[in-house]
């Protein structure tokens, strides 16, 4: 059966330079157009954590060497990672759709993602973005007001807010675009955070978790489905010891049990299993519930049919 699906596409899987990016972006078109073919809508929302820091460091770097470099701020920083990357994913995309004979089009899209500038977040950045620094260079930094921590022992980094996605602003091109069968790509690294104050579009220094972004642009575009593609198969619980168990499916509140049990990482599954019960909750009363799947790229065609993954339901 054909279903609208939200993909989200982690940073770390599209590799750490241009040249890895490239292999990675090629090699996950064709499980993308493999979903194409078998009649599923698809919009794609991406990673940028390696990328973002990249473009961070590099401007940061330069700006060290030529006193008229600019350090570009964070959501500038994020909306040229969702360039450079669409870049890439677009074009890789493209190249099989047309090598199996399918007329489709693919489009990359700007996009701003709007947040509340009171959320708590900002009271508590820690999120760590860009280059490692030294202890004193950290204590520099910090003198001129920018947030720093020390990153589990490999060194002092940047900090900013991660606060919880509000709206997308592009979500009625999101939705031309799909109504026309074109695939989008969007929201990459979590969107442009903004907040709007005064009728203005005003940046906010912080970065969006990627996969709540994700499940706030599956809720708003009524998709049937949206999938978080990770480093592993399935959900576990008791992960890494003798008596880990993989998880098939998982309900909204077997999830808040097991949350309760700090049973996912903080950095790494518990926002996936979070972003998953927010767009199952978003389930439109009187319709067929939404439903959300974590499993691995290579996975994700065996996954929506139901042979692997966890699927995280009402």
């Amino acid at each position: 059966m054909k279903k609208r699906i939200v993909i989200a596409l982690g940073g770390n899987a599209l590799g750490n330079n241009p040249d890895e990016q490239l292999e990675a972006a090629r090699s996950t078109a064709g499980i993308i157009v493999d979903l194409v073919e078998a009649g599923h809508e698809i919009t794609i929302v991406h990673g940028n954590g390696p990328q973002v820091g990249m473009i961070e460091t590099a401007f940061s770097t330069a700006s060290k060497a030529e006193k008229n470099f600019p350090v570009l701020n964070m959501p500038l920083c994020v909306a040229l990672s969702q360039g450079y990357i669409g870049y890439d994913l677009q074009n890789s995309i493209r190249a099989e759709l047309n090598k199996r004979g399918l007329k489709r089009e693919v489009a990359t899209i700007i996009t701003q993602v709007e947040v509340d500038p009171n959320d708590k977040a900002f009271e508590n950045p820690s999120k760590p973005i860009g280059s490692f620094m030294t202890e004193e260079e950290a204590m520099k930094l910090k003198e001129t007001g920018v947030s720093v921590m020390e990153d589990a022992g490999r060194g002092w980094r940047q900090v900013v807010a991660s606060p919880k996605p509000v709206s997308i602003i592009e979500v009625e091109t999101i939705r031309a675009m799909l109504s026309i069968g074109l695939i989008p790509i969007a929201a990459g690294g979590g969107g442009i955070p903004i907040a709007i104050e005064d009728g203005q579009y005003k940046e906010k220094s912080a970065v969006i978790d990627k996969d709540f972004t994700a499940a706030k642009l599956a809720e708003l575009i009524n998709a049937d489905m949206l999938i978080i593609l990770t480093a592993v198969e399935k959900v576990a619980i008791n992960f890494g010891k003798p008596d880990q168990i993989w998880l098939d499916t998982l309900s909204v509140a077997e999830a808040e049990k097991y949350i309760g049990e700090n049973q996912f990482a903080k950095g790494s599954m518990l926002p996936k299993v979070q972003a998953s019960m927010a767009f199952v909750r978003s389930s439109p009363e009187g319709s067929e519930p939404h439903s959300a799947l974590i499993t691995l790229l290579s996975k994700a065609k065996d996954g929506i049919e139901g042979r692997t993954g966890t699927r995280i339901v009402l």
